[in-house]
């Protein structure tokens, strides 16, 4: 049976456990005389850097310190911390905890932290086994000795093998999950070794081995660099006045939630959309994760840089329902989600129709995740970068364009259909009032609705289905 094998500290958790069990214990009149100088200052360096010689000289004296603790008081304390630990796992981590457990595999949590603080939070996350640190104890109490190693770097190790060989375990179909550079030789004993945030040399060694380097507070695939997503790097050059290709009205951006699941929809008119729906998250502060044409990532630069940033593909010849249920997995983790729900750009007369027409995505999505659906009402970008275009065009003066961010869509979560006119009502209110009049193009107008070399039949454009280029 394989196992699927779990650090605790800045792997489930973003950083330590230790001043979370700390305050529990002074809540029940143990460790009061725990307080180390600078400890704060030390708890911020190990989030950021991750475990040291230094660290685990601290974790030992721990050991010594609980001379005379009462171990029903210890217990009562690590059952509260528990709790509140649960409540600060990593957005992505119940979902993998969830796939392993599906697959059968024993659900397993290897920490250096003691075993009687953290037996507590193993069992409220529904793992099968705890191995970590054990402290002696002699009459109802803790004596200040190790019962057995202290479980750290390769005697962390060698103790997840003795329990996989008395367990049955094959560690070569198992996985294993940490931050640190110590346990290196743990994911070396597994088959599936995997990097969560890992500290600085974990992230060398992950490299030159090849494994697979994940952080469990973003979507899978996301790039962080010095803790940052490469979104929050580019934020700085974000700004409207940088692109000198429009001239940007953004209404409404206090709409968009501060924190939370949000499914940010946004008719589409340009292949300047994205570019301007962005900026307009930029503003907000936050980072997006976009719902795509899979042609743009298979692309060879910008296809690794969009995946990176956490986009999600849509093979929109398949029909599968993987690009909704990653959409899905992201508004569970918290995060924000952008899709046009025309799926593509109009063309022809369906360009100038005053009611826009939706495929069902968005809808769905909502259903799945409960993330409520914010519209953005986008107006001009086919001013900059008409379809029949193939690069943006630079103009003086700069056209305007216009992004009005709505109110919530109200919906019922039952009907895809109704819920979808609802949405691209909502959107149709959002923008200016020549949108919603009757619009008969001329053969120039019509033209830039066209993709470059278009030899389509005209007469079938404005019965085409959304979302499709055929």
């Amino acid at each position: 049976m394989p196992a699927a094998i779990f650090d605790l500290d800045r792997t489930l958790i973003s950083g330590s456990s230790a001043p979370i069990f700390t305050d529990h214990l002074e809540a029940v009149g143990i460790g009061s005389g725990l307080k180390i100088p600078l400890m704060d200052e030390f708890y911020k360096v190990f989030e950021s850097l991750g475990e040291s010689l230094v660290a685990m000289q601290i974790a030992r004296f721990a050991a010594r310190a609980n001379k005379g603790w009462s171990i029903e008081l210890v217990q009562q304390a690590a059952t509260s911390a528990a709790v509140e630990l649960a409540g600060m796992i990593q957005p992505f981590a119940p979902h993998v905890i969830q796939q392993h457990r599906e697959a059968g595999h024993q659900l397993v949590l290897a920490t250096t932290s003691p075993a009687a603080f953290v037996t507590p939070l193993a069992d409220l996350l529904g793992f099968d086994a705890v191995i970590a640190t054990r402290w002696g104890q002699v009459d109802g109490c803790f004596d200040g000795t190790l019962d057995g190693p202290f479980l750290w770097g390769r005697q962390k190790m060698l103790a997840v093998g003795h329990w996989a060989r008395e367990n049955s375990i094959d560690l070569n179909q198992s996985h294993a999950y940490s931050d640190s550079y110590f346990d290196g030789s743990l994911l070396q004993s597994v088959g599936h070794p995997h990097a969560i945030n890992p500290d600085p040399r974990l992230q060398a060694l992950a490299a030159v081995k090849g494994w697979p380097v994940r952080h469990l507070d973003v979507s899978p695939g996301v790039i962080k660099i010095g803790g940052q997503e490469i979104q929050d790097w580019l934020r700085p050059l974000s700004r409207p006045e940088l692109v000198p290709y429009a001239a940007f009205d953004f209404v409404g951006v206090d709409k968009i939630p501060s924190t939370g699941p949000a499914i940010i929809v946004f008719n589409h008119r340009s292949y300047f959309d994205p570019t301007a729906i962005a900026l307009l998250l930029s503003k907000s502060g936050r980072a997006i994760r976009f719902l795509g044409k899979r042609e743009v990532f298979d692309t060879p630069i910008l296809g690794k840089l969009t995946q990176g940033m956490g986009g999600i593909p849509v093979d929109r010849a398949t029909g599968s329902d993987e690009p909704l249920q990653s959409a899905a997995r992201a508004l569970r983790g918290g995060e924000l989600v952008a899709m046009a729900p025309q799926g593509t750009i109009p063309r022809g007369p369906a360009f100038f129709d005053p009611e826009l027409k939706g495929r069902w995505g968005a809808a769905r999505l909502a259903a799945l995740s409960g993330a409520p659906i914010i519209p953005v009402g986008l107006w001009g970008t086919e001013k900059v970068w008409p379809r029949s275009a193939r690069l943006p065009k630079l103009s003086i003066p700069r056209p305007p364009v216009r992004l009005n961010v709505g109110q919530p869509v109200e919906l019922g979560l039952v009907d895809p259909d109704v819920d979808t006119t609802a949405i691209m009502s909502a959107l149709s209110a959002l923008l200016p009032e020549e949108a919603r009049q009757e619009h008969e193009p001329s053969e120039e107008e019509l033209a830039l609705t066209y993709p470059p070399g278009y030899n389509g039949d005209v007469s079938q454009e404005h019965d085409r289905r959304p979302g499709t280029d055929t």
